[in-house]
């Protein structure tokens, strides 16, 4: 028998008002969008919550949903700002939070229950533990790693019982999403912190070969989504919060299509649909992943990875003239941008005089010599590329408009049930129940004996399932015993207009008071600052790749080793000396592990367990699975897992951890205000080492590892490769030394010493080491965001 797979939802961005209405007409099911805070797309429109409020209004009207990505990394600071921005999502009915930080799925949590939690792709879930621990911490949906092939999503299908959600459309971070330090590094603009400045896209050399090596080709799997449906996505999510109305118009009304298309007429639809997508202006297309293998387009080195639709070159530049001979259409009202060949960043404007051969025009085809006025006179150079961003036929509502239709939308429905008594016949009581508050009443009726049609449940759900004006959904109806009377129909309806009438208020009341009481108990649960600690002596953890230099136990200034753990790492292949000073090792979990390797991982794991280690650092969430069972334990978060607010440190003790690992793009005044909380966790502080600051399973075949990656400012970087994951680095490294007493002052205890790229027995290892005994800060190195602002 033929498996018949249910409808995916489908998921559309609306970073704007126009594009939330492109969206809705076009035929998402649900959208997500930022407010003005804690989104991973702070450079979006976003919206306000007065006008987030009337689009639910808006979208449940039409069976449509709402969810809200509160999807960054949050300061300490900012916790009561956060506080209040769930409580207000509660108070108007947001359909889910979209979350990455710890703090937020807490709180959420702890003290606003009814907000459905949804994990962002930033959280880097790639495997089936990591799902099933999202499940566990009370998740309804897991947005999975785009890194994923059809064949993993299955699995981790066939393990777990949350919602999947995938994105199937739109941009492709070059690294795993949530663990990207590079724009952060440039200029702490981080893209945990919805900031990213897209270093990505720049242009960059290679032994004399310059390339786009790291900027990605567009996600399009429109072919899949039957595959998608076969693998078990729940959700297929469309990207682009940053794209204009046209955009989602175009891409929601092309995947609609081929999502409603009966079998026997998908491929006919796939067709139509991607010549719409045409029109979307986005980079050229990729399947990704999701195919399996080893994917070769998802970076074209060679092309300028801007988005738009490719018209030509540049021929000819005479002040603000452009010339150029067209690779498709374009008309007056078209907006183009001009993509210069250097890395400086293109410039964008609208066609207002164009010119075909010399003559005015409002149009001109492809392969027609265009002459298009530039406002920005003398910008460009011959040789530069024009792409069509947008089209004058493009889907078009001025925000007046948009905020007609919000003013439109009817106020939203409240769905109680009723429990309905008579405990005499001369009385009618009501009893309605909706979340969180419960509102009854008694009204006087005169009623008759029935010789035709007694009251009964049937009469009263017909009576009583006609909310009015006061919007009232009515769900499960019941009775106690009813007698065998009449009650006049006229008299039934009148209850039922001033019952609604005053429960809609009521209801309103009483889940405010409860919503305001909650927000004030998560208010009081935020940590206070305490006095720091000036006792206690100072640990150093000194992080090294080989085994073979465990000699290093022997500085009487290192009180521990940090060593990989591979999933082919078992006690007898290392040397003796260690493993008789269990005290003294932390094993370092590797930070992508996939389904195909978790086995290994947790033999690993139980094999090291059995020698008597105890020590662990954790860098993704699933890494948790791997010791449930096992005590005695010392586990530790590793910078990966984030802890930049005193909630996330919560968070991991809940979880078994009894240390974090300061985040690593942190500022100083945050980590001191941290330094301060009493998490119940120590908080242990990376004060030198290499930063990934790209960690990657896109192939990168043309880059030679051997030799530097050169920016086009001068900047070096280096690429390791490990198997099919490999990590950029930059050529200088990460130091706060020269700090640490400053840290110790503000109550840090526990520092660690990454060495494993440079060796602690080589000149430089030595050199840090000397440094860091004298707290001397080195020359050479960045001190990342500590000294300036985390954005």
């Amino acid at each position: 028998m033929k498996t018949e797979f249910k409808k995916p939802e489908l998921l559309a961005p609306a970073g704007s008002l126009e594009a939330f209405f492109a969206a809705m007409e076009n035929g998402a099911d649900a959208v997500y969008v930022g407010l003005q805070a804690f989104s991973a797309r702070a450079k979006a429109k976003n919206v306000s919550l007065g006008d987030l409020e009337r689009m639910l209004a808006y979208a449940h009207a039409r069976d449509r949903r709402i969810y809200v990505t509160l999807n960054t990394l949050v300061k300490e600071r900012e916790l009561p700002q956060l506080v209040d921005t769930l409580s207000a999502l509660e108070a108007i009915g947001a359909d889910a939070v979209i979350v990455q930080d710890a703090a937020v799925w807490r709180l959420a949590r702890e003290h606003f229950p009814s907000l459905r939690l949804h994990a962002s792709t930033q959280m880097t879930i790639h495997n089936a533990a990591g799902v099933q621990m999202l499940e566990l911490l009370g998740f309804k949906r897991v947005v999975l790693a785009r890194e994923l092939s059809l064949a993993q999503i299955a699995e981790i299908r066939a393990a777990t019982t949350v919602e999947l959600e995938q994105f199937v459309h739109g941009a492709l971070c070059f690294g795993f999403s949530g663990q990207c330090y590079f724009s952060s590094w440039l200029g702490g603009k981080s893209g945990n912190r919805g900031r990213c400045a897209q270093p990505c896209r720049r242009l960059y050399k290679n032994k004399r070969e310059e390339g786009y090596y790291f900027s990605t080709n567009d996600l399009s799997a429109i072919d899949l989504i039957g595959d998608l449906q076969t693998a078990g996505v729940g959700s297929l999510k469309i990207e682009g919060r940053m794209k204009s109305a046209e955009y989602v118009a175009s891409v929601v009304g092309a995947y609609r299509s081929v999502i409603d298309a009966k079998p026997a007429q998908r491929p006919e639809a796939i067709r139509l649909a991607k010549l719409k997508l045409k029109d979307s202006f986005g980079r050229p297309p990729t399947k990704g992943f999701l195919p399996g293998g080893r994917p070769t387009d998802i970076t074209v080195p060679n092309q300028h990875g801007a988005t738009g639709r490719f018209l030509g070159k540049v021929e000819q530049v005479q002040g603000g003239r452009l010339t150029f001979r067209s690779g498709g259409p374009v008309v007056l009202g078209d907006r183009l941008r001009i993509q210069p060949q250097s890395d400086r960043a293109g410039r964008a404007f609208t066609v207002k005089e164009l010119q075909v051969a010399g003559k005015r025009s409002n149009q001109a085809a492809a392969g027609d010599r265009v002459t298009v006025i530039s406002p920005f006179d003398e910008a460009f150079s011959r040789g530069d590329s024009v792409f069509k961003v947008s089209s004058d036929t493009a889907f078009t509502l001025s925000d007046n408009a948009c905020r007609r239709l919000l003013q439109s939308a009817p106020a939203q429905s409240f769905s109680i049930d009723l429990q309905v008594e008579m405990p005499d016949s001369g009385s009618l009581t009501l009893t309605a129940t909706a979340p969180g508050a419960t509102v009854s009443a008694t009204f006087p009726v005169e009623s008759f004996d029935a010789s035709d049609r007694p009251l009964s449940p049937e009469i009263l759900h017909g009576v009583f399932a006609k909310g009015g004006a006061e919007a009232i959904q009515l769900g499960q109806l019941t009775c106690g015993d009813l007698p065998a009377v009449v009650i006049p129909p006229s008299r039934l309806k009148e209850i039922r207009r001033e019952f609604y009438r005053d429960l809609r208020r009521q209801l309103a009341e009483q889940r405010q008071q409860s919503i305001t009481q909650r927000r004030m108990q998560a208010l009081a649960s935020l940590l206070l600052p305490v006095p720091s600690k000036t006792d206690g002596g100072r640990t150093l953890t000194v992080g090294i790749r080989d085994p073979r230099d465990s000699g290093l136990l022997e500085n009487k200034n290192v009180d521990r080793l940090l060593l990989p753990l591979t999933p082919n790492l078992r006690p007898e292949r290392l040397p003796q000396r260690l493993l008789r000073s269990a005290q003294k090792l932390v094993f370092d979990l590797p930070f992508i592990v996939f389904d195909s390797e978790w086995a290994d991982l947790r033999a690993a794991v139980k094999s090291l367990i059995a020698a008597g280690q105890t020590t662990f650092r954790l860098n993704n969430l699933s890494h948790f699975a791997l010791f449930a069972g096992h005590s005695g334990l010392h586990l530790i978060t590793g910078s990966r897992l984030f802890s930049l607010n005193s909630q996330a440190m919560l968070e991991w003790r809940a979880l078994g951890a009894k240390a974090c690992t300061l985040y690593i793009e942190d500022e100083a005044g945050n980590m001191e205000a941290l330094l301060q909380r009493d998490a119940g966790v120590a908080a242990e502080i990376t004060v030198y080492a290499q930063i990934p600051l790209m960690t990657t399973r896109v192939p990168l075949p043309r880059l030679k590892g051997d030799g530097p990656v050169l920016s086009d400012r001068g900047e070096a970087y280096h690429i390791r490769t490990h198997g099919e994951i490999s990590v950029l680095t930059s050529s200088s490294d990460f130091s706060l030394l020269g700090n640490l007493r400053r840290l110790t002052t503000a109550g840090a205890r526990h520092f660690v010493v990454e060495l494993g790229h440079i060796g602690p027995f080589t000149p430089r290892g030595k050199q840090v080491l000397e440094a860091v005994a004298a707290d001397r800060p080195l020359s050479g190195t960045h001190s990342f965001n500590f000294s300036g602002t985390l954005e």
